[in-house]
């Protein structure tokens, strides 16, 4: 994650998470061919929502971004590293080819995928895979207008799952004695804003799939009124009643839990990160994380013209 900075204001807001768009027609000139579309913008931005369709193109339901440089796809599946890793690209996933208005990519674990693309307007482009009927938005920008840190913490239930493991390094002193401080490590596990957690009392476990987990439940991620960069976490757990808590990212490992109940500040670092690439074999299947759809699932209205 690139050093905080003051969000770049509604336009930008709007422009990621709008549902609604408008075609445009535009002629069929060189100076619009798709592979001059492609490289017009550094960074294409997924917007989820938009998404068009009851299918899922599972590479595309996973990145954030993904950006096209010299026949190399690459894509930041990860909140870890946003806006530094790759120079700001992310980490190169596949490769890929154009043809008229026709995209192919290969990709590294999802094989290869075909696309009709479309011109929305001047920075928007729709991705329609005919094999399973669906239609994925991309917004374009370049690295030094792209808001990554907007894109963290809007999505930063994600961040909590990219480490295996949450450990307790450091409670402060004052504060009331509680429950939660016998706890020392937290798991976040794959399945959006609303999902399951686990914590341990074990202490200084060299490896953390030796863990052992006391407590489960289910774990949620809230928005701060009038403060984009302040969220609040409730550990929902499963026989015992739920703790409340202030959420503050400290840098891309390290998160500070403000127990008000108890008057006590905690830290944890992450341990164990996981690189998103849609592997088979990774623990618990955490691989298999993906961005949901907060809006209805619909049928394309577009028609599939390989039949």
């Amino acid at each position: 994650m690139k050093t905080l900075k003051l969000l770049s204001g509604f336009a930008i807001v709007a422009l990621l998470f709008t549902s609604c768009y408008t075609e445009v027609i535009i002629d069929d000139e060189p100076s619009t061919s798709l592979h001059s579309v492609l490289n017009s913008h550094e960074l294409w931005y997924i917007d989820v929502n938009q998404t068009v369709g009851l299918g899922e193109t599972p590479f595309l339901q996973i990145a954030f971004t993904v950006s096209f440089r010299n026949g190399t796809l690459y894509a930041n599946n990860n909140l870890v590293g946003i806006g530094s890793q790759g120079n700001g690209f992310g980490i190169p996933v596949g490769s890929y080819g154009t043809y008229d208005m026709v995209l192919d990519v290969d990709h590294d674990v999802d094989g290869f995928n075909t696309f009709d693309v479309y011109l929305i307007d001047s920075n928007t482009i729709e991705l329609y895979n005919p094999n399973n009927d669906t239609s994925y938005f991309l917004h374009g920008y370049q690295r030094n207008t792209f808001d990554y840190d907007f894109v963290f913490y809007d999505n930063i239930h994600y961040f909590l799952q990219e480490y295996e493991a949450w450990e307790k390094t450091y409670t402060s002193d004052v504060g009331v004695l509680n429950e939660f401080d016998y706890e020392n490590y937290l798991q976040f596990l794959s399945g959006g804003d609303d999902s399951d957690f686990r914590s341990s009392q074990d202490e200084n476990v060299s490896n953390v799939n030796n863990i052992y987990w006391d407590y489960s439940g289910k774990y949620g991620v809230q928005d701060v009124v009038n403060n984009d960069y302040l969220k609040t976490l409730t550990l929902d757990y499963d026989y015992f009643d739920n703790e409340y808590f202030e959420l503050n990212v400290i840098n891309d490992a390290r998160i500070e839990l403000y127990h008000s109940t108890s008057g006590t500040y905690y830290e944890f670092e992450g341990r164990g990160y996981i690189e998103y690439m849609r592997t088979t074999n990774s623990k618990k299947d955490k691989s298999q994380k993906k961005r949901k759809q907060k809006t209805i699932k619909k049928d394309n209205p577009r028609v599939n013209t390989r039949n």
